[in-house]
């Protein structure tokens, strides 16, 4: 039997990058994926790619500041769930890079709101069903800029720091519980992000997604005990430990 067998899976971000390849992940190892995104093609793209993994998948057509729309979410799954297995919070916007006296209202707004307060509501919303699985999981995609800022990056820096202190918040308040929460720093990897932000870097010489969705897997699986930790996928370890509270 696949690990993630009759389990239920919520990836954001899940119609390109790390996040199609984290979802396809969740479902070739038996999972029953719900694929939030704002780009339908790519859902649909990643939705013919998880019936031919022999797996199932619920396309859920969403921009990540459509704050009610996860509580809508979280509705409908436990009506027909009453639980969620793995909870998987991917989308990120890289922001608008600038000094940070020039960079614009809107764009820092969006950073925030994306990269971290959707997180947030992610969590308010989907905290409950959470629990209801006897191996909740949870894992949210940071960056090495969050400990490592650099100039003309503030609005990314700055958000992923907030989401690093969020996640390992969430961490010590489940760390009773069957829920189990990380972060997992992917670095760089060959993604159309990642291509707009670094246009002078060769891609071939990156990792693909694909390859970092495997690690991501084993973040999600029932017999992953760690909590409170951030996975660098580089270092190939994780890097430090947040003690429960």
């Amino acid at each position: 039997m696949s690990p993630l067998t009759d389990r239920i899976a919520l990836v954001t971000g899940a119609s390109r990058g790390i996040g199609y390849a984290t979802a396809l992940a969740l479902a070739r190892a038996g999972a029953h994926v719900v694929a939030v995104a704002r780009t339908v093609g790519g859902l649909e793209e990643l939705d013919d790619a998880v019936r031919k993994a022999g797996s199932s998948a619920t396309l859920v057509p969403l921009d990540m500041r459509d704050y009610d729309g996860f509580y809508r979410l979280a509705s409908a799954l436990n009506e027909r769930y009453q639980r969620l297995d793995v909870l998987v919070g991917n989308a990120a916007v890289a922001g608008q890079r600038s000094p940070l006296d020039h960079v614009m209202p809107a764009a820092w707004d969006e950073a925030m709101a994306v990269n971290v307060t959707a997180n947030w509501h992610l969590i308010r919303a989907m905290d409950g069903l959470l629990r209801r699985s006897v191996a909740g999981r949870a894992v949210f995609l940071t960056s090495g800029a969050a400990t490592n800022a650099r100039a003309y990056a503030g609005p990314y820096s700055v958000s992923k720091a907030a989401l690093n202190a969020l996640a390992r918040t969430y961490a010590a308040e489940t760390s009773s519980t069957p829920v189990r929460v990380n972060l997992f720093n992917p670095g760089p990897t060959r993604t159309r992000m990642r291509a707009a932000v670094m246009p002078g870097e060769d891609p071939l010489t990156l990792p693909t997604p694909d390859e970092v969705a495997e690690k991501i897997l084993d973040l999600c699986l029932p017999n992953c005990a760690e909590t409170g930790k951030l996975y660098d996928f580089y270092a190939k370890k994780f890097l430090d430990f947040i003690p429960p509270a």
